[in-house]
């Protein structure tokens, strides 16, 4: 499953998250933002990246994919 948020404001990057906390990949598109809306949840999420391992990447100008990293299953 992949999650895909459409955040109007840096209030909603709490569900970026949110999502992301629980290993679900995450699809952020900022489309609706302007640049200067768009860039603090960009830095957000490539703290969470840093903070909680994983990676973005940019899928077009505005959309940004997060995806966790993998967990190894504790025997």
């Amino acid at each position: 499953m992949v999650k895909t948020l459409h955040p109007k404001s840096y209030n909603e990057v709490y569900y970026v998250g949110h999502f992301f906390r629980q290993g679900i990949p995450v699809i952020m598109d900022l489309t609706a933002l302007t640049d200067t809306e768009a860039l603090p949840l960009v830095d957000f999420a490539a703290g969470l990246i840093v903070g909680r391992g994983g990676a973005m990447e940019r899928v077009t100008p505005k959309v940004f994919l997060l995806t966790p990293s993998i967990q190894p299953a504790l025997p």
